[in-house]
């Protein structure tokens, strides 16, 4: 069982059979009252963030969960899913359309991510923070354009769209940061 003094930015605990990630911890102690400590906690099965508050000092329900966390290689996507391969065992991982969600705007053939299985069943993808990806689709630049300039849309090799400063062109290779899905600079590799 977990107290709230274990509570901190990046836990995984276990609430009534749903599993989450602390996202922010702040403990409040109030001059009435007793003690409590406000968490975001994102549910790593549906993505949802949700904001709960615990007493401190008092048994909070939380467990540490049967997590697993797998290194694995994207390989490839069909109708049914998304295929991974394991580093350490060699076998093809399947998971389904549901569990990778979002994070198939950033997979490309040979991305290493993290996999993280609850009670045997994969749940979601770990991304790194950043991924290069290139310009499928977007508006010509014009003379003139510059960095302080405003933005434009673009569209990825996997059909991500951000928005990205004017003098983009198609085809250039771009850094783009997983957790926001926002544009950060062109890729210099």
């Amino acid at each position: 069982m977990l107290q709230t003094t274990d509570f901190r930015k990046g836990l995984n605990l276990e609430i009534d059979g749903k599993v989450y990630r602390i996202v922010k911890s702040d403990h409040t102690n109030p001059g009435k009252g007793s003690a409590f400590v406000k968490c975001r906690m994102k549910n790593l099965e549906t993505g949802a963030v949700t904001e709960k508050t615990f007493k401190s000092g008092v048994s909070t329900g939380a467990t540490v969960p049967d997590l697993d966390d797998k290194k694995v290689e994207y390989m490839y996507a069909d109708v049914d899913g998304f295929h991974f391969m394991c580093q350490e065992t060699f076998e093809t991982l399947h998971v389904s359309n549901e569990s990778v969600g979002d994070s198939k705007d950033y997979l490309q053939e040979g991305i290493k991510v993290g996999l993280l299985y609850y009670k045997g069943n994969p749940i979601s993808l770990e991304l790194p923070n950043f991924v290069s990806l290139v310009v499928t689709e977007t508006d010509p630049g014009l003379k003139g354009d510059t960095a302080a300039g405003g933005l434009k849309k673009a569209i990825m090799d996997t059909g991500l769209q951000v928005n990205v400063p004017l003098f983009i062109k198609e085809g250039e290779k771009l850094k783009i940061d997983t957790r926001t899905g926002e544009y950060v600079e062109r890729d210099k590799g």
